[in-house]
């Protein structure tokens, strides 16, 4: 579970520019043993009327398509 825990942040970090260059960011919190991972956003994307867009068509897609055994990404305050 570590192992996967730290891919993931891996992964977050490839995106991270991205959310940056808009002036956003995302930050893990945790990866829970139902493979459900829990990110925040903050900066612009924290109560961006499109952060629900932005976390599951941009960070969910992407993170399940890097490491399909995550079943979901969810956004906690």
């Amino acid at each position: 579970m570590e192992q996967l825990q730290e891919t993931v942040i891996k992964v977050l970090a490839q995106i991270r520019p991205t959310l940056q260059r808009d002036g956003g960011d995302v930050e893990f919190v945790e990866l829970g043993p139902d493979q459900i991972l829990k990110v925040r956003l903050t900066g612009a994307c924290q109560g961006c009327p499109m952060s629900r867009i932005t976390l599951k068509e941009g960070i969910e897609k992407f993170v399940k398509g890097e490491l399909p055994t995550i079943r979901a990404v969810e956004a906690v305050e």
